[in-house]
Parts: C-alpha cells; structure tokens; sequence
C-alpha cells in the first residue's frame, strides 16, 4: 500500500508542480520518448540477467506489493515451533525430533505454522540442519560455521535481484540522455524552420532527459532499496532460527533456547517475553 502511495506522491508532486508553474501537460505525452527509453531499460535488463535472475528480479519486484511478510506473529510461531520441537528432544531425545524434520509437512508441530511451511528456504535451512545433529558428533561452533555459510550463499543468491534493478536505475538518467540526444538530431534537421517548430523539438528532446531522471531518482532507485530491506527482513527470520538451533547445540534448556532467539528479532516486530511466555505457557497447557 505505502509503494503506491509512495509512487502517487511522486507524480502528483513533479507533475503537480509543473502544472502549477504552468506547464502543458501535453509536452509532457511522448510515446516515443517512452519507448526508446523502456525498450532500452528492457533490453539492457535482459542483456545482463542470466534467466533464473531475471525470474528472481520480477517475482521480487512484484514481491515489494504485498509488504513484509515477517511479522510479530510469524515471529511468535517461529518460536513456539522451536520450544515446541526441542521440548520433544528434551523429553523423549533427540531421535523423537526425526519424524518431524525429515517429513515437516506431516508434523505435528510444523502443521501448527503454515508460514514457516511455505517458506521452503527457512524450512530446508532448519529441518536439514537439525538432520545433522541427529547424527551427532558436531560440535556447537561448526553448527554455527554451518549456518553462517547456508545463510551468506542463499542471501548472495537473492541479492542479484536488487542489485540489477539498481543497475537499471544507474542507467536510466544516461539513457534518458540518448533519447535528447536523438530529439536535438531530429531538432537540428529541422533548424531552418520556424522558431515555434523547433522550440516543441527542443522540448521533446528534454523530456527524454527528465524522464530518464525521474524514472530512476523517484521509482527504480527506491524500488531497488525496497528489494534490500525486504531481504534483510527474511535474513533476519534466518538469524532467529540460527540463534535457536546454536543455543540448543550447546546443551540450553528450550525456554533459553527460545530467549536467544527472540534476542535477535527486530525491535518493531519482537515479540515481547511475556507474549512469548504466553504462547509457551499454552504450548506446555496442550501437552
């Protein structure tokens, strides 16, 4: 919702005020301008992006529209999946947690949190790590050696897509340019002609320039940024698991185990000890 509100003020703000300057709207409709600056942000685009990053860059673009997804809810149900599951390697050790990360969709306890289900990178992450430790013999610090790695190559491999939008972004004031460039060509054939003809081609050919501008300063830059902090929410919902299988790799209770991963939840979406004590409290009630 802010995106597109976001995006409104944007044009309300440039195309309002040079209205209110008095500017004609009309100058402003160039098709053509469109095109040659679109069609050359596009096909730069598809020049530079393998096809599994162009599908990256489109899905996490549209992405941006339905916001963050790693709310204080989503947060809780992390957590109580986590006290949940390492309650059951407390009580009935480690080798009771086997059906539950070899097969989560038939779990027990993964059914109760449909969000961590569909989000098939953070389920693989936490179900393969803890795999591992039924073997044992890993110690504590290469568990988390471990997870350091899985996290760095997964969010390396989602930071293509940000990274090329703010390259087209980078672009587009250049290739705004090249679309002056052409209408002051077009301009200078027709320079013997009356002065009214040639000023309307000096003004087509800059609003290739302020399109491209535009284009990059009030949309594809923000929405490159957008991109990033949608990734360092979901690197922060990775971080919460990381936290959670470490404190338990090192022989803590759940309830601790749990408090280690709520520490490192961003302040505006924690959830407090006492919701989390709840949430337990009904857990520990239902057993």
């Amino acid at each position: 919702m802010f995106v597109i509100i976001g995006a409104a003020l944007v044009l309300v703000g440039v195309i309002g005020g040079f209205l209110i300057e008095g500017g004609p709207i009309q100058v402003l409709l160039q098709p053509t301008e469109f095109m040659i600056i679109g069609g050359a942000a596009i096909g730069s685009l598809l020049i530079m992006s393998p096809f599994a990053v162009l599908k990256k860059v489109m899905s996490q673009t549209l992405g941006i529209l339905k916001g963050d997804p790693y709310g204080k809810e989503q947060y809780i149900n992390l957590l109580k999946t986590m006290f949940d599951l390492f309650n059951v390697a407390k009580r009935d050790g480690l080798i009771a947690v086997e059906p539950h990360v070899m097969e989560p969709h038939k779990s027990a306890i993964f059914s109760k949190n449909a969000f961590l289900l569909n989000q098939h990178h953070a389920l693989d992450f936490f179900c393969d790590t803890m795999k591992l430790l039924l073997g044992g013999g890993v110690p504590p610090y290469d568990v988390e050696a471990l997870l350091d790695a899985d996290m760095d190559s997964h969010h390396s491999e989602e930071g293509s897509a940000p990274m090329l939008v703010q390259k087209i972004g980078d672009a587009l004031p250049g290739l705004g340019i090249v679309a002056a460039v052409l209408g002051i060509v077009i301009t200078m054939q027709a320079i013997s002609g009356p002065p009214e003809e040639i000023g309307e081609k000096v003004a087509v050919a800059l609003v290739g320039t302020f399109l491209g501008i535009l284009l990059s300063y009030g949309f594809v830059q923000p929405l490159s940024t957008h991109i990033e902090l949608l990734q360092a929410s979901e690197a922060r919902y990775f971080e919460c698991i990381k936290a959670g299988i470490v404190a338990y790799a090192k022989g803590n209770a759940p309830i601790i185990v749990v408090e280690f991963a709520r520490r490192v939840i961003y302040s505006n979406v924690r959830p407090s000890f006492t919701e989390v004590e709840e949430a337990v409290r009904g857990t520990r009630a239902a057993q």
